[in-house]
């Protein structure tokens, strides 16, 4: 049974690469949370309403493991899942290429969520990410 509940295809551009012909480091963390965002959108969460509203979901903790580099001009996918742990949202995060099925990267992403500015559990949240967390 396939544990990914959302997966986003990308491709990599040209200026994402580093000197030598591969993907910077820091880029894996945009993809990551292209994707978070694409998923958080798709299952209907405005980031500018909640924000009018005193909720600021943000990343906690953040971990990669790189495993096979991304070049230039290749796509891939990025393929993630959820599990809750007391109040964080733990977003496991993998980037597949496309054309060898490798994985590139793994990382897992804690989010917390701030209302008016403290930290606690979110009503919204939790409705809106119950059918997709993984037990």
């Amino acid at each position: 049974m396939d544990k990914y509940i959302f997966e986003l295809k990308m491709k990599v551009r040209y200026y994402e690469c580093d000197m030598q012909g591969i993907v910077n480091n820091a880029n894996y963390q945009h993809y990551l949370e292209h994707t978070r965002h694409e998923f958080i959108t798709k299952i209907g969460i405005n980031f500018a309403e909640l924000h009018k509203q005193g909720i600021d979901p943000v990343v906690a903790r953040i971990s990669i493991t790189y495993k096979a580099p991304l070049h230039d001009g290749e796509e891939f996918v990025c393929k993630l899942y959820i599990e809750k742990e007391g109040v964080k949202y733990n977003f496991y995060q993998d980037i597949f290429r496309l054309t060898d099925g490798k994985v590139s990267a793994k990382s897992k992403v804690e989010i917390v969520c701030l209302t008016n500015g403290r930290l606690g559990e979110s009503e919204l949240f939790n409705k809106a990410f119950a059918p997709y967390l993984n037990k």
